[in-house]
């Protein structure tokens, strides 16, 4: 495998779409008071993406030193393989939490909103020490409930605040939505780690719920969003065509309840991932056209 292949799949390009979902909704949302700005929505596209690498690279590196990927189901980690020296992924990882604070940064220049600086900065410390450190929370079954903060809510509600100024209730249900995507491509991840992950001392929220329950949960989370949707075509009727998606989210159902091994969840990994872009995606197009309709 060529360097940039390796460096490439380190950064887990199938978890990406999820990182610019919540940035395309909370843009949406500062649309429909007139307030869109395509430059601060760029900027909080790269602090998203950037952010989202750095913790894949910082992941790696971290469960790398571990050992906790040593046995894993599904691709290898550059790490865990020996593809990469450690450091080079660490360094990697902290290049784009750089990133990610030189676009924050500029978004809290532009918007004036300083206090903002606080939410970065947990933000960063949050994404390292998910498996970072000497007590990390993603070893405590807490990886969840920090993913649907960051990723769901603060992702959606901070790119619409940083336009209008204040929080939608809006940009907030939207956040709750997108959230619950991100949350379940974790969850679904750490199903089909449970075996690995309990061997090697990683009491994820999967291994703590044990598979059926875990399972359960899921799919109540990529479902809920589609019932946000049927309550958003009332206001933004264009929004309908967000219902398409379920044609990522009825197999990845089917093929989670269906599954008899761990291997198998890699395709109801990417069908959530690309469904949570696609919710994104459509939802923002249907509440852009009712807004610039008007």
């Amino acid at each position: 495998m060529s360097q940039i292949k390796i460096w490439i799949t380190g950064a887990r390009v199938r978890t990406l779409p999820l990182a610019i979902a919540p940035v395309l909704l909370g843009s949406a949302t500062a649309s429909t008071v007139d307030r869109f700005d395509l430059g601060l929505t760029i900027l909080a596209l790269v602090v998203a993406l950037a952010l989202q690498i750095g913790v894949n690279y910082a992941n790696d590196y971290s469960d790398g030193i571990r050992g906790t990927d040593d046995n894993r189901v599904g691709p290898k980690r550059i790490t865990a393989s020996k593809s990469a020296r450690p450091v080079a992924v660490r360094n990697a990882a902290f290049i784009f939490f750089g990133i990610a604070a030189l676009a924050g940064l500029a978004i809290i220049i532009i918007s004036g909103q300083y206090f903002l600086v606080f939410i970065g900065l947990l933000a960063i410390l949050a994404a390292w020490y998910y498996t970072g450190g000497k007590s990390p929370y993603g070893y405590a079954g807490l990886g969840e409930v920090v993913v649907f903060v960051f990723f769901g809510l603060v992702a959606t509600i901070g790119t619409n605040f940083v336009q209008t100024g204040f929080i939608d209730p809006l940009a907030v249900m939207l956040g709750v939505a997108s959230g619950l995507y991100a949350t379940a491509v974790l969850l679904v991840n750490n199903i089909r780690d449970i075996e690995t992950d309990k061997k090697s001392g990683k009491v994820t929220l999967a291994v703590r719920l044990g598979e059926k329950t875990s399972k359960r949960i899921f799919v109540a989370m990529i479902w809920f969003p589609v019932l946000v949707n049927l309550l958003l075509i009332s206001f933004y009727p264009a929004t309908i065509f967000a219902l398409f998606n379920q044609a990522l989210v009825i197999p990845a159902t089917f093929i989670l309840l269906t599954a008899k091994t761990p291997k198998e969840l890699i395709t109801v990994l990417k069908l959530t991932s690309f469904a949570g872009f696609g919710y994104g995606l459509l939802i923002a197009f249907g509440i852009f056209f009712v807004s610039l309709s008007i």
